[in-house]
């Protein structure tokens, strides 16, 4: 079993290792202090495990759960942080154990044996549950490699056949979501001009109408004004002098 160690905290993660070390065909493959370092370094690494900590900086443990969830072969979760009131949570992200710190070393090992029985197949991860609480990034993949996107460096989401494309501060990319669902979880942040694009609410310059009468947004970040479609003019006028 090759395992990530995942914490803010040093001396929380050296408690860890070590305890891994003690354990026969346990590998400690890597560490990372935070959501972000987790989701990328579980790619790169290709691990069976990873124990998780919730309350961390750049992307907490709950949400770098759910990227974990996208992967081709989703690695086993278990949990190790200070805090019991995260359970429920932690489950509803398919973790396969929840450990309260101090972790002890029998309760640990029980842990790991269940993450071994899960990537051996013998016991299914269960199905994330949509929570209220929005993701700080969305995950891509390019070439096989992940790309994590910060939600506040993107420009506008357009809906292309059954991708969406993600125009932000360092590109393109493609991710398998729907607009729909990425205007639930955001609504807040980005605004519907068409029934294929919601636009950050930062980035509107202006609407301009054009001479044959459609009106066009102009953005912070964009080539080309986009287009708005009539249906939603009225909304989005009104939303925008809110802002």
């Amino acid at each position: 079993m090759k395992i990530l160690v995942v914490d803010d905290e040093p001396l929380a993660r050296a408690r860890l290792v070590a305890m891994l070390n003690d354990m026969p065909g346990v590998e400690v493959a890597g560490e990372a202090g935070n959501g972000v370092e987790a989701v990328v370094r579980a790619d790169e690494l290709g691990v069976d495990a990873l124990l998780l900590d919730i309350a961390m900086p750049v992307m907490d443990g709950l949400e770098a759960a759910r990227h974990l969830l996208t992967f081709e072969s989703p690695p086993a979760v278990v949990f190790c942080t200070a805090f019991d009131e995260h359970a429920l949570a932690a489950f509803e992200a398919a973790a396969v154990d929840y450990l309260v710190k101090p972790v002890r070393a029998e309760r640990l090992a029980e842990a790991i044996e269940r993450a071994r029985r899960q990537r051996a197949g013998r016991q299914a991860a269960s199905l994330p549950a949509v929570t209220g609480k929005r993701r700080s990034h969305l995950s891509a993949r390019l070439r096989g490699s992940l790309r994590l996107i910060p939600i506040e460096d993107i420009h506008y989401l357009q809906a292309e056949e059954k991708y969406v494309v993600v125009h932000h501060a360092r590109g393109e990319d493609l991710i398998e979501e729907s607009l729909k669902s990425l205007e639930t979880e955001f609504g807040e942040r980005f605004l519907r001009i068409h029934r294929n694009c919601l636009v950050a609410t930062e980035e509107f310059l202006e609407l301009r109408r054009t001479g044959d009468g459609s009106v066009h947004a102009v953005l912070r970040h964009g080539k080309a004004p986009l287009e708005v479609s009539r249906r939603c003019v009225p909304g989005l006028r009104e939303k925008l002098k809110h802002l």
